[in-house]
């Protein structure tokens, strides 16, 4: 069963890119969140604080092992992690959908096809209330792993998770209709926004939901009269490349991404919606200074006052 997120590694941006590698001091918000002042990250880092714990959920084709370093960076702020058990063969349990009617059709269910994974997903949450004594506990989703734990947290009712927060993660189902675009969730995620709850951001439950801006997409045949690729990007194979990829995740190509799924995509109504500059997707091929991706400790420091909160 395919799913948006591809995780072969874009080769590295060339040294004419730096600006947008450089990661940002402040955070764009969406218009339909009001900013909230939190505390400098710099009072944040070296916690001796015991926070609440967090369940950290893999994204499609990555496994345990990948989020080894992000789990160490947040137990340096106090945060104690649970991994999800996911290996990388795992995924292929996906390929149960094919025999699903619904998958041919684009009308592709969760469940049962996903049920694996949701039940990692609970083994891992229940040994992190273990943590926390019956307390409160954060989920953080990467990649397909944001959307996936909206589907857990719908289908296996928890009250003590406090919130949600999605890295990198398709949360909006490509629109229908347009030539070219195929639904490579083949309906899931369009199921999820029909039947996971809405997100919110209440002193209950908090959904943050963070994109990054790692490249510009292009579209695969350039002319000026269509063309609203900025005039300081000049269309390559790689931008192309990548923008193709983003077509199929939310249907237009000349958008910004962290190289796998358009920031449009990455974010929610109703939700803190935070978009980083130079961030890409993936622990894959990433690089803490030259291509760091959401778990990187320089991008971490910017978000992690979420979970300390």
């Amino acid at each position: 069963m395919a799913m948006p997120p591809c995780l072969k590694p874009l080769p590295l941006p060339s040294p004419s890119r730096k600006h947008i590698l450089q990661l940002p001091t402040s955070r764009r918000f969406c218009s339909t969140c009001s900013a909230v002042a939190f505390p400098e990250s710099s009072s944040l880092s070296s916690s001796s604080v015991t926070q609440r714990p967090a369940v950290i959920l893999p994204g499609l084709g990555n496994n345990t092992g990948d989020y080894q370093k992000l789990a160490l960076t947040l137990q340096g702020y106090g945060v104690s992690t649970v991994v999800a058990n996911v290996s990388r063969i795992d995924w292929l349990r996906n390929a149960a959908g094919l025999v699903d009617p619904n998958y041919w059709r684009g009308t592709l269910q969760p469940r049962p096809v996903l049920d694996w994974y949701l039940n990692r997903v609970d083994e891992a949450v229940n040994e992190a209330l273990e943590q926390s004594q019956g307390g409160s506990l954060s989920i953080i989703g990467h990649s397909a792993g944001g959307w996936l734990a909206r589907v857990y947290m719908e289908e296996f009712t928890q009250p003590n998770i406090s919130l949600l927060l999605t890295l990198g993660s398709p949360l909006q189902p490509p629109p229908k209709g347009l030539p070219g675009v195929i639904d490579q969730t083949r309906g899931l995620l369009t199921y999820v926004e029909k039947n996971c709850r809405k997100a919110v951001y209440t002193p209950e439950l908090r959904y943050v939901c963070i994109a990054g801006r790692y490249i510009q997409g292009s579209r695969f045949f350039d002319s000026n009269s269509e063309t609203n690729v900025s005039d300081t990007l000049t269309p390559t194979f790689r931008t192309r490349f990548v923008g193709q990829g983003y077509k199929q995740v939310c249907g237009r190509a000349d958008v910004w991404g962290d190289g796998v799924v358009p920031e449009m995509s990455a974010h929610l109504e109703g939700a803190l919606n935070i978009s980083l500059d130079g961030v890409y997707h993936s622990p894959v091929g990433s690089e803490d200074h030259l291509r760091p991706w959401y778990g990187s400790p320089p991008v971490v420091e910017q978000w992690v006052h979420h979970l300390l909160e």
